[in-house]
């Protein structure tokens, strides 16, 4: 299992850039604009969450109402978020397709299984927050 594991490590991966270079530098960066699209999505939620939490807080409404609002300013940063996570995800698979070696691969399953993680929790605050909103 050792030996395996070595000559997994000494094994050269086959890159793109090898034998498709100008293909694997528009990917690159193809690559670079999905990510700043990803961060602009994080940027545009984490506006539209302040811009709700001040509403939320200089109106003269009840205190529910303000809650309310409140609530609904987490619901859609959350959904930015995992807007920016599914994008981030789709610019990661492409960075694999660069450099197919193992370790890349592990390195992109890993960082899957962490954004899925994060993505379910959101899902459950989601869920948590409208089921407090109607009841």
């Amino acid at each position: 299992m050792e030996q395996t594991l070595a000559a997994l490590g000494q094994h050269r991966a086959v890159v793109m850039e090898d034998h498709l270079p100008i293909f694997a530098e528009w990917l690159e960066r193809l690559i670079i604009v999905i990510e700043l699209l990803a961060v602009l999505l994080l940027v545009v939620g984490l506006m539209r969450f302040l811009w709700d939490y001040v509403a939320s807080e200089l109106t003269r409404d009840d205190m529910v109402a303000r809650v309310s609002r409140a609530n609904l300013g987490r619901i859609v940063l959350a959904r930015y978020i995992l807007m920016a996570l599914e994008v981030f995800i789709v610019a990661d698979i492409l960075a694999t397709l660069l450099s197919a070696s193992f370790a890349s691969l592990l390195f992109l399953a890993l960082l899957v299984l962490v954004r899925s993680v994060i993505s379910h929790f959101l899902e459950a605050e989601i869920r948590s927050i409208r089921e407090e909103e109607n009841s």
